[in-house]
């Protein structure tokens, strides 16, 4: 039986932490708030550096010895770039983690950002913007989230080359204790783990940080609409965006289930009408992301010049049947959606890391945790007649459209 409990260190920081006497390793989740959207307008690329210095030691362990003493421990670790924050995430043996704190801890207070560690980050970081050229499916992808999303939520985690170029090491290091602060910064745990000596851990080691950041705020009316990026290939990438519910919306789990039935698998809608029926596409896809304060729906299809067209065509048009009286998810349709959505639910409760990383997001999306069995009886009790009932006042609204291949299409909204 897993229990989560809920802990504010005098820091600020939040700490959530769910206890499985079930399972021997222990994952841990800090969410610090330097992403994107918090990079200078000037310095497009700086947290994309920072999540490749990270793992190059700090001012305790020079690169090498910080490797080994991860690796002593059999302790995993990464850092990952979102729009709101730097995810930092290691998962270790519950009996190794009062160990591995101190190291972790150490990655976020005192990181080293030494010259020599610079230009070669900076080269990484370079060199995964470049590789975007040989990547249609993920430049549509940026595409279409830079023109629907508001500045600075819209921007590519991988930065830009003119902004990485910019970077100096007196920006690397001077931007660092200005953004990682406590005030916003959440750590959650999964797993083997002792709740109460894990927070009297935390607060020893950060009783001293102090700081805080304001969160970054839209800062202007995205364009939206269609644009198209020409690309001398025998492929076009589509990808459509929509506005959703955002996570703390009642009508969250209803979204979910919605998309469910577009893209749950090879009996989904899209997957049947664009590829199996008209042999239109290699791929075809939907999927729904939230933020505390939005909310997206994102469709891609991947096909030829000849077929482009009216695979965008039918794309939109079983996206906007959904909503239509003819095209009511029917009994078939939901069950599949509910049983998918529980498998995952499942399948995720499997994963310390998995767990960690959900009870993070809840705490900044909700501002609580919440347990599989909560989420589960969310599921059981939406009815079909809810679904649909949601779904007649469903609109896809203002859209935005990115296609990429050698020539444009028309789109039909």
């Amino acid at each position: 039986m897993t229990t989560i409990t809920q802990s504010t260190l005098s820091t600020g920081t939040e700490v959530v932490i769910e206890a499985n006497p079930g399972v021997e390793s222990v994952a841990a989740v800090w969410l610090v708030p330097a992403g994107v959207a918090h990079d200078p307008e000037d310095r497009f690329g700086l947290s994309a550096l920072w999540a490749e210095l990270l793992l190059r030691g700090t001012k305790n362990l020079d690169s090498r010895a910080q490797a080994d003493a991860f690796d002593r421990l059999g302790t995993s670790r990464s850092v990952r770039v979102s729009s709101r924050f730097l995810t930092l995430g290691t998962t270790t043996l519950g009996t190794k983690l009062s160990d591995s704190l101190p190291l972790l801890v150490d990655m976020v207070r005192v990181p080293n950002f030494d010259d020599a560690s610079i230009d070669p980050s900076r080269g990484l970081c370079l060199q995964a913007i470049e590789a975007l050229k040989d990547d249609p499916g993920e430049r549509a992808a940026l595409g279409v989230r830079a023109r629907h999303l508001a500045p600075p939520f819209n921007r590519s985690t991988l930065g830009t080359t003119d902004g990485l170029n910019a970077l100096t090491p007196a920006d690397i290091r001077d931007c660092w204790p200005r953004m990682a602060v406590p005030t916003g910064s959440i750590i959650a745990l999964a797993g083997h783990v002792d709740p109460r000596a894990v927070v009297e851990q935390l607060e020893a080691l950060l009783s001293d940080w102090t700081g805080t950041h304001p969160e970054p705020v839209p800062s202007a009316e995205p364009p939206r609409s269609y644009a198209h990026e020409v690309d001398d290939s025998n492929q076009v990438q589509i990808v459509l965006m929509h506005d959703a519910p955002p996570e703390s919306s009642e009508k969250t789990m209803l979204e979910r289930l919605a998309v469910s039935v577009l893209s749950g698998g090879m009996s989904s809608r899209l997957f049947t009408e664009v590829r199996e029926k008209r042999a239109l596409c290699y791929s075809v896809h939907a999927g729904y992301a939230t933020d505390r304060d939005f909310g997206l729906v994102a469709a891609s299809v991947g096909t030829q010049p000849e077929r482009a067209q009216e695979s965008l065509d039918v794309l939109v048009a079983e996206m906007q049947r959904l909503s239509t009286p003819e095209g009511r998810v029917t009994p078939e349709e939901f069950s599949r959606a509910v049983v998918g959505m529980k498998a995952s639910l499942i399948f995720s409760g499997e994963s310390t890391g998995a767990r960690a990383s959900a009870l993070a997001t809840d705490m900044f999306r909700l501002a609580r945790p919440r347990s599989l069995e909560e989420i589960a009886a969310e599921v059981d009790a939406i009815t079909l007649d809810q679904l649909n009932a949601y779904l007649a006042t469903r609109s896809l609204g203002r859209v935005t459209i990115q296609t990429v291949g050698p020539e444009p299409l028309n789109p039909p909204i």
